[in-house]
């Protein structure tokens, strides 16, 4: 036992958790409320102890198993079954079926699917690192990533399958790709977007971006909450109005306070110093997984760990994005912050597995057999 805490603790990011812990604290305050019960927060705290033993259980496996064996192929197959089934079984919430009613809580798989996507990208660009010039390679990781991506939006939740669109870009960017290959990728999704707006997209969704153009233009109805956001954001002025003081989130006028605009009541209850400190917090979080990136074993490790760093930035920036009013509402969260389960449980978990993978980095260098494998 001795032993494994040892081994455990060897590849411990104290700056990383520190961050993390930080950015939870900031979402649990923002939850707390003078006004009414604190449903919300007494719930969060339980997901964070949740996802603190999910963190740990995390770090104790090597994952080296990942990237010479099928393990990611299986649990990528095992997610796609559970995406279909989520047409038929899950429960309907706003005209939307993305979660298992599991009776004490609720599985929205789509959030472990962006972690699963994650590894299975970083295990096929890491055997064909030499070879990403060949488009063939381009398509076919397209194709891995758009089944997850087109099961989502049908569900719909388009701000998820947004996600996993950047997903696979940033990990192709970093696997190199070529430009004339990313002019084609550009117009491929400007042509996929078109065809999305005339046949797919629902008329709440086309109302969301049309007021996206011009917030002003229906602030009782489709702006609303982007609307009601911005004055959220704005009325914290300097220092904010106080933890619990919200008046925006806590009296209701900013509707899903607790996770789609939660950037938004942060912000007016700490104002623009708190957001700065937010934002720092954020940056060394990001900073540190990059910097296993860079030290990691091998390109899986690399493209693992700039894979969750590129699915928490894309997370952070579109609900920031979408609370000051400068992308249109598509109901995403911000990671560590937000209420609920699995997402928190998921972002916890990618990062253990980081950590876990710089732990036998430190211990010791790639042997010679499992270079071939990745060649």
């Amino acid at each position: 036992m001795q032993q494994l805490w040892r081994s455990l603790f060897s590849g411990f990011d104290v700056i990383l958790v520190g961050a993390v812990l930080g950015l939870s604290a900031f979402g649990l305050a923002t939850l707390y409320s003078h006004v009414g019960d604190n449903v919300f927060f007494n719930r969060q705290i339980i997901w964070l102890l949740v996802a603190t033993v999910a963190f740990f259980v995390a770090m104790i496996p090597d994952y080296r198993f990942l990237r010479t064996n099928n393990a990611a192929f299986y649990s990528y197959v095992v997610v796609i079954i559970l995406l279909i089934l989520t047409f038929y079984l899950a429960d309907e919430v706003l005209g939307a079926r993305m979660r298992f009613d599991l009776g004490i809580f609720s599985l929205q798989v789509s959030d472990p699917a962006k972690l699963i996507l994650i590894a299975v990208l970083a295990k096929y660009f890491a055997k064909r690192h030499e070879l990403i010039g060949d488009f063939r390679h381009i398509i076919i990781s397209g194709v891995y990533t758009f089944l997850l991506f087109g099961l989502v939006f049908l569900q719909p939740d388009f701000g998820t399958a947004a996600i996993i669109f950047i997903i696979w870009f940033g990990m192709i960017l970093v696997a190199g790709i070529k430009f004339r290959h990313l002019v084609v990728v550009f117009l491929i999704g400007l042509m996929a977007f078109g065809g999305l707006w005339q046949f797919a997209f629902k008329d709440y969704q086309k109302e969301r971006i049309a007021t996206f153009l011009d917030p002003l233009s229906d602030i009782q109805g489709a702006g609303y909450n982007a609307y009601q956001s911005t004055v959220a954001v704005g009325s914290g002025e300097i220092f904010g109005k106080g933890i619990g003081y919200g008046t925006q989130s806590k009296f209701l006028f900013l509707p899903e306070y607790e996770t789609d605009f939660i950037f938004a009541a942060f912000a007016e209850e700490w104002g623009l110093l708190g957001v700065l400190i937010l934002f720092t917090l954020f940056g060394i979080l990001i900073l540190r997984l990059l910097y296993h990136a860079v030290n990691g074993a091998s390109n899986f490790e690399k493209l693992f760990a700039t894979g969750v760093a590129i699915y928490l930035l894309a997370h952070f920036f579109i609900h920031i994005g979408i609370n000051i009013g400068l992308m249109p509402v598509t109901g995403t969260t911000i990671p560590f912050l937000s209420y609920g389960g699995s997402h928190l449980v998921t972002e916890f978990v990618g990062i253990g597995m980081v950590l876990a993978m710089r732990r036998y980095t430190q211990r010791k260098p790639i042997e010679r057999d499992e270079l071939i494998g990745l060649s």
